[in-house]
């Protein structure tokens, strides 16, 4: 990896991660050819793509967990990243607490713990055990594990997955509120596209090479994304709007409006 000589993450928009002309190999098979791609501060960018298109593998390559046969990767100097995988498997014979598996990530005292726990909505579930929690509960305790380190850059490999479309609206939602308050860059890797293409400021549609990308707009009309996913993709882009008078906590259930603030967990403390 090389280093951003420029690079200062406290400007408007700064560049945390720059990639250009990225192939990558596996097994005698190319995975990426010709990738390039840029995610500044205070953005959220959006891969998406059919299986197979190396999303993950090009996450990989960000975090330097995989070998870049040919191109170039530079990150900002410093940059603090945190990484919330697409997914983790927890021994159902380990008794461990939401709270102590957040703490696992890093060294953090009770009171960030609960801080962070209570900006992804989940810290009435600190005391509880991380295998008696639903899908989409756990996946804001992932959420939680990738902010502990304060980053510079959040990577969220499908974050909403295991959970009803309710659900994706509230993590793309709380995804947008971290942006916009802690001014990091996002990355999010997402087979949900009518979500992801509502809630991001530019898209990178991958297929092993780039097949386009831009802003939301630009990337639904263009003929290689239209020859991936279809006419009717395009057609997606509006979210239902909830409109009844109640909302729903993580797990589902039903919670009147004025005690349902997963955002700030007003009423979830114990």
């Amino acid at each position: 990896m090389h280093e951003l000589k420029s690079g200062i993450l406290n400007n408007k928009m700064s560049i945390l991660v720059s990639g250009r002309d990225i192939n990558v190999m596996r097994r005698q098979r190319q995975v990426l050819s010709k990738v390039s791609f840029e995610i500044s501060t205070k953005e959220i960018v959006s891969v998406i793509g059919p299986n197979g298109a190396g999303k993950s593998t090009l996450v990989q390559a960000v975090l330097g967990l995989v070998r870049v046969h040919s191109g170039d990767i530079v990150r900002a100097p410093n940059i603090v990243i945190g990484y919330m995988p697409q997914n983790l498997n927890i021994s159902s014979l380990l008794p461990l607490t939401v709270e102590r598996f957040v703490k696992m990530a890093g060294k953090a005292n009770k009171e960030q713990i609960d801080y962070i726990l209570s900006e992804v909505g989940v810290r009435h579930l600190r005391k509880i055990e991380v295998n008696s929690v639903s899908g989409g509960e756990f996946q804001r305790v992932l959420m939680a594990r990738a902010l502990l380190r304060n980053p510079d850059l959040l990577i969220l490999d499908e974050p909403a997955q295991q959970v009803d479309f309710q659900g994706q609206i509230d993590m793309y939602g709380l995804i947008e509120q971290l942006r916009d308050t802690r001014g990091c860059g996002v990355l999010v890797i997402s087979h949900d596209l009518h979500m992801v293409m509502s809630s991001t400021d530019r898209v990178l549609c991958l297929n092993g090479h780039v097949c386009c990308s831009g802003e939301p707009h630009s990337v639904s009309e263009h003929p290689e994304y239209l020859a991936l996913f279809g006419p009717n993709a395009a057609k997606s882009f509006a979210l239902y709007q909830h409109k009844h008078q109640h909302s729903h906590g993580l797990a589902g259930e039903v919670l009147p409006i004025e005690t349902s603030d997963t955002r700030t967990n007003k009423n979830y403390d114990a």
